[in-house]
């Protein structure tokens, strides 16, 4: 039996590991560049989140985003950062082997030691689709979630929430099962909002260069991160509440 069990943690170790490598890219330059402090964003990284604070603004919204799978968090310091700018708050987790699904929870963290705030979460790929299980989980809690490339799935549907959501794609995604998306849609709450970026693929919702299995995109990623930003904010300024 012990034999049995270390046989299977080798394996789940190659899987892991092996993914990994396959998938995990650095952050860019830009990413890198967007993770340094200003006047206007005070730039954490502190207990497992990545904090992006506005300076000398009330905070309107707190965000919490989960990011795809073996994807460091600060390859979306420039959204993270433009939304700052904008006078929200956000919080990028950083996640347990890199994935998603073995930090579904990390949301409560904040949540827990920071009562005062009113949150929405997000994430891109799989972060989406773990967020969306945690809104799940916590709908009196949210007060709304979006999901860039990604998806709620039956454990994470949100047919009945009482918030809104925002759907962002981008036309040359090439990892995104689109299937399963249009199937899915089911499970997103009424008030959805839909919003396509013409150009863009799957990896430049964040700023770590080409993924594996991803068509090429037709615009910058400082370009489909602008419009990925400007969708938040108008969503974030509209639809929530």
């Amino acid at each position: 039996m012990k034999k049995t069990l270390w046989i299977v943690l080798a394996v789940l170790i190659l899987i892991v590991g092996g993914s990994y490598f396959y998938f995990n890219t650095s952050p860019s330059p830009f990413a890198e560049a967007a993770g340094d402090s200003t006047k206007k964003v005070d730039v954490v990284d502190d207990s497992g989140f990545l904090m992006f604070t506005p300076l000398n603004q009330e905070v309107k919204e707190s965000v919490i985003f989960y990011p795809g799978a073996f994807i460091d968090s600060l390859s979306y310091a420039p959204m993270a950062k433009g939304l700052a700018d904008a006078g929200y708050k956000v919080y990028i987790a950083d996640m347990p082997l890199g994935l998603a699904v073995f930090g579904q929870n990390k949301a409560a963290d904040i949540m827990d030691s920071n009562t005062d705030e009113h949150f929405v979460i997000g994430g891109h790929s799989l972060g989406g689709a773990m967020a969306a299980r945690f809104a799940h989980n916590n709908m009196g809690e949210l007060d709304g979630i979006f999901f860039l490339a990604s998806y709620a799935d039956e454990k994470g549907t949100l047919a009945e929430a009482p918030f809104p959501a925002l759907s962002i794609t981008a036309t040359k995604d090439g990892v995104l099962n689109w299937d399963t998306y249009e199937k899915d849609k089911k499970y997103l709450p009424e008030d959805t909002t839909f919003v396509s970026i013409k150009g863009g693929n799957h990896a430049q919702f964040g700023a770590y260069g080409k993924q594996n299995g991803d068509n090429d995109a037709t615009i910058s990623v400082e370009e489909q991160t602008k419009q990925t930003v400007a969708a938040l904010k108008t969503w974030l300024a509209v639809a929530v509440k």
